[in-house]
């Protein structure tokens, strides 16, 4: 039965790949061929080859019964679409096969994912059942379905239970569960010697429904030089100043993992990314000893102007995560490198109460440069981005003197997408270093060395190519810059 489902599952993109349109098509992000994509899983590296899964709907371009599509590089830059690897239709799993992870036990792939039933009426998230499942594959191509290796919550009210992380631990194999109690959001592990059976440690992290939200999904543990990581996704947090603006976030906490289960804090909570598409973010452990991140470059219900052209969603770039104090770093992945192709050096220096062009003009672009903060003093200044020949359209990347933030402004990036995002900018800091990367639909802005990162869609028409430098009320300086055109690997 799972053949013929993913049979027809495939069959429905084949159908659909003649009507896609690629105006917004990212060059060298990982999208869908057709259908709707949301949440990565299941990163995994195996026999020599890197395996992205993600939560697709091949049938719609809107979220629907989670089927699971499938992705694998040699150098995490050129990516080949393979065969759907889940599709829905068992008892247990009828209505979703939701996010999960992907180990390689004796040269096998295994998938470890939730099972999704609505009991009532589709939609209604009061009335559901989750499950973990497994399944396998002895060439990461195919995958058989083992059934529910969880068959219910520890907790009868427990409803939501879902998005299992799997790893190895001291020889054992243990799980991370996100689940929602009532109305507060818990973390909770369990421990196995055969990823089959399953011993239940308890609550790791209970969170309250005011300070916490209400449901933390895919969460992700890990060690990262010295200390556990906590990175997960809480849903129902309030805006609170500048933060927490987006529906949902990616957020993370440092602590330690002890051999009960248990996880102790140790430093605040931290968004994971400051842009406005970032969600679901999870990791691998590369070979050579990285720890490597991927997250959805959407979020619910924002504008999605390409399910007119057949094809919705995108991941970010992958990201190197380090650890800096009590907070993470996210660089780009060193691979990407490979993308770049000509080359400018480009002298910007004093941009005066005016807009500057830059000779430099792209939909794929990757730029790097400083803003000056000691030898400026304009009020705000920096970089307009896939700029219309008539200014309609721009993207803007600057910094506020005014409020002491760096800015990544869209109220004027194109179909559908409107709002701003910033970060704090420290009275004693006196440059801002930021590497920019461009894509036909997506802009992701590391900032400091990726001290902190900004990742949104943007929608601007094909012509939109423009770099400008400018600055308000006062002269803003520009360091000389860098910028590469990128690689158009459209998949």
């Amino acid at each position: 039965m799972h053949a013929v489902l993913l049979d027809e599952a495939n069959r429905a993109i084949e159908k659909t790949l003649p009507a896609r349109g690629n105006d917004y098509r990212p060059g060298y992000h990982l999208a869908p061929p057709a259908g709707w994509m949301n949440d990565p899983n299941g990163l995994v590296f195996f026999r020599g080859e890197y395996h992205v899964f993600y939560q697709h709907h091949p049938y719609s371009v809107h979220w629907g019964p989670m089927h699971w599509g499938h992705a694998k590089s040699s150098d995490l830059v050129h990516w080949e679409h393979l065969p759907i690897a889940l599709a829905p239709g068992d008892s247990y799993d009828r209505d979703g096969c939701f996010s999960g992870s992907a180990v390689v036990a004796h040269d096998r792939l295994y998938l470890i994912y939730t099972g999704h039933t609505w009991l009532g009426a589709p939609g209604d998230d009061s009335n559901i059942h989750q499950v973990q499942c497994l399944a396998s594959s002895t060439d990461g191509l195919s995958f058989s379905k083992h059934g529910p290796v969880i068959e219910a919550a520890p907790d009868p009210q427990t409803l939501h239970f879902r998005d299992p992380k799997v790893w190895m631990r001291e020889g054992q194999w243990w799980m991370a569960l996100g689940a929602r109690h009532g109305d507060d959001p818990q973390l909770l592990l369990y421990r196995s010697d055969d990823l089959y059976h399953w011993d239940y440690l308890g609550c790791a992290l209970q969170g309250q429904r005011e300070a916490d939200g209400y449901m933390w999904e895919c969460p992700d543990l890990f060690e990262l030089d010295g200390c556990d990581v906590f990175l997960y996704s809480p849903q129902g947090l309030k805006p609170s100043g500048y933060d927490n603006w987006n529906k949902f976030q990616n957020s993370y906490r440092m602590g330690q993992l002890d051999d009960r289960g248990r996880f102790s804090e140790c430093g605040k909570l931290y968004e994971l990314d400051h842009g406005h598409d970032f969600y679901a973010a999870q990791t691998l452990l590369a070979p050579d000893g990285r720890r490597l991140l991927w997250a959805w470059m959407d979020m619910w219900d924002s504008p999605m102007p390409s399910q007119a052209h057949h094809w919705c969603g995108a991941l970010s770039l992958p990201r190197e995560l380090s650890r800096h104090g009590e907070r993470l770093r996210m660089r780009p992945a060193r691979e990407l490198q490979a993308l770049r192709r000509e080359h400018w050096a480009l002298q910007v220096g004093a941009v005066e109460s005016c807009s500057h062009t830059l000779q430099l003009r792209g939909a794929l672009l990757e730029i790097e440069l400083e803003l000056d903060l000691a030898a400026s003093n304009a009020e705000r200044f920096g970089l307009a981005l896939r700029c219309s020949e008539d200014g309609r359209e721009q993207t803007l990347l600057y910094f506020d003197a005014m409020a002491r933030r760096l800015v990544l402004d869209r109220q004027h990036s194109g179909a559908g997408v409107s709002g701003v995002r910033s970060i704090a900018v420290s009275l004693s800091q006196t440059r801002i270093a930021l590497r920019i990367f461009l894509d036909r639909s997506s802009i992701e802005v590391f900032v400091d060395d990726g001290a902190y990162s900004l990742s949104s869609r943007i929608y601007p028409g094909p012509d939109s190519l423009a770099v400008r430098a400018f600055a308000v009320n006062g002269a803003g300086v520009l360091g000389n810059a860098q910028a590469w055109e990128l690689a158009d690997l459209q998949l």
